[in-house]
């Protein structure tokens, strides 16, 4: 079993449609702004990332990926280099064997050594959502292999499902994660959520369906992916809610974007991946200006590490 980012291949606009939220439409299609940051000694709003990959060959371990950009000096130079405070780096299964018990606890140690508060152990199989004991015997190897701060899920079963089907999945995932809690032992157990759950009710008028879960998670990062922070189709529009939710229910939350390509995220208007570095630091400048006054924000997270570096070097 391999966990990995599964690419998006449904546009923002494709799937506001689908779920029967209206006003959402731009997404595929809103440009960027683009404003650059007149001030460069002002902190970035960027606080962590999700660390898709690993630098094991794939010819000695078909997990591997090869990306030299992994390696634990890499790693923390690049934490370093941006003040992250989180990073959401991805454990394989049967992470104990191979190279990989190597490789993790040293990435682990070095992004501690770079300043990083918390390292969190990255999966996301979607087919752990039935199957509960599987994401338990992840989190328990994970643990055991690096000194992790927390276990981080991405496990998005809803690709494909109907309203209707929604409150059983959701069911089920509150269900994966406290299996997974108990197997973790006390270390916090987050996840990453998308905006448009807060936007679903949960049948019998208790709340929605991303307030259904909170109480399962210690942490949540709110994947809102657009390329520009305000209006309707904006960052701010889609993650408000879910942010108050949180911090209502005395969460710690981040908030996602994304720097992959068009292609992968799935159209332009998603996705900064087509824009410039200064753009998504400036875009992301006003998230935090409009959502940091809320109890328990904890900045935004970029998707991922691969495509951040390439936007960085354009």
């Amino acid at each position: 079993m391999r966990t990995g980012r599964r690419a998006t291949t449904v546009s923002m606009a494709a799937l506001a449609t689908a779920l029967g939220l209206t006003g959402l439409t731009g997404l595929a299609s809103a440009p960027a702004t683009a404003v650059t940051l007149t001030d460069a000694s002002t902190p970035s709003a960027l606080t962590g990332m999700w660390a898709w990959g690993n630098p094991i060959d794939p010819a000695t371990d078909a997990r591997g990926t090869g990306d030299a950009a992994f390696e634990p000096a890499a790693l923390a130079a690049f934490a370093s280099a941006h003040r992250l405070q989180t990073v959401y780096l991805s454990v394989p299964w049967a992470a104990d064997q191979g190279e990989f018990a190597t490789w993790l606890p040293a990435a682990v140690s070095a992004l501690h050594g770079a300043g990083v508060t918390t390292v969190a152990a990255l999966g996301g199989d979607p087919a752990w959502a039935t199957q509960p004991e599987l994401a338990a015997t992840w989190t328990r190897t994970a643990l055991a292999t690096a000194p992790f701060d927390a276990i981080q899920f991405d496990v998005e079963p809803w690709v494909g499902a109907t309203d209707d089907q929604l409150p059983g999945i959701v069911a089920q995932l509150g269900t994966m994660y406290d299996t997974a809690a108990q197997a973790a032992g006390g270390v916090p157990v987050g996840a990453d959520l998308p905006w448009w759950l807060q936007a679903k009710a949960q049948p019998g008028g208790s709340g929605t369906l991303f307030q259904t879960l909170l109480p399962h998670l210690d942490s949540v990062a709110i994947v809102a992916f657009s390329d520009h922070a305000d209006g309707d189709d904006g960052i701010v529009a889609l993650a408000r809610p879910a942010a108050a939710a949180a911090s209502a229910a005395g969460l710690p939350f981040s908030v996602g974007v994304e720097t992959d390509s068009p292609q992968v995220a799935g159209g332009a208007g998603a996705t900064f991946g087509d824009d410039t570095a200064a753009v998504l630091e400036a875009q992301t400048a006003i998230v935090r200006s409009e959502l940091s006054g809320l109890t328990g924000y904890r900045g935004v997270t970029v998707e991922h590490l691969l495509s951040w570096q390439a936007l960085l070097a354009r």
